[in-house]
């Protein structure tokens, strides 16, 4: 014989089966956004002795020492998560970290090449993830030049 429960008790027992399953004393999940290579600070929640990011290749994070803060740096696009734990391991908060690109990018299409460019306010090529493998070669080769012409000991 079949029981069904009506839909009321179904999404409260789901509800039941959620709340046992957050930790105690846990907020709510923030979602802390960062540009690609570019930093951000944030503060860290109170208690923390340890963070976990979910895929390093997307964010890193650096605690701070000495002020109760944290760097975030993007790494790639996308999207992981951040934990933060206690000194007994336990939960203290996690984040949602999201990625994404500059608000000065211009994306040129050229078939399924692709090419980038950073316009503030003149447009002048960059290197992203996504690129086609000879530009992205191109330009790096071009940065890796001018450095080289900077550093003492090499003729200009």
């Amino acid at each position: 014989m079949s029981v069904f429960l009506p839909a009321l008790c179904r999404v409260g027992a789901a509800s039941l089966a959620l709340a046992l399953l957050v930790p105690q004393g846990s907020r709510a999940e923030e979602t802390i956004t960062v540009t690609l290579d570019r930093a951000r600070i944030v503060k860290l929640p109170d208690r923390t002795q340890t963070l976990v990011i979910g895929n390093p290749i997307i964010a890193d994070v650096t605690p701070l020492k000495t002020n109760g803060l944290m760097v975030i740096t993007g790494k790639s696009y996308g999207t992981t998560n951040l934990i933060a734990l206690d000194s007994a391991g336990s939960p203290v908060a996690e984040s949602t970290v999201r990625v994404n690109p500059a608000d000065n990018a211009l994306i040129v299409h050229r078939g399924m090449s692709r090419e980038s460019y950073a316009c503030s306010p003149r447009c002048e090529p960059t290197i992203n993830l996504g690129d086609e493998g000879k530009y992205l070669g191109d330009v790096a080769g071009n940065v890796k030049a001018r450095t080289a012409l900077s550093q003492p000991g090499v003729s200009k």
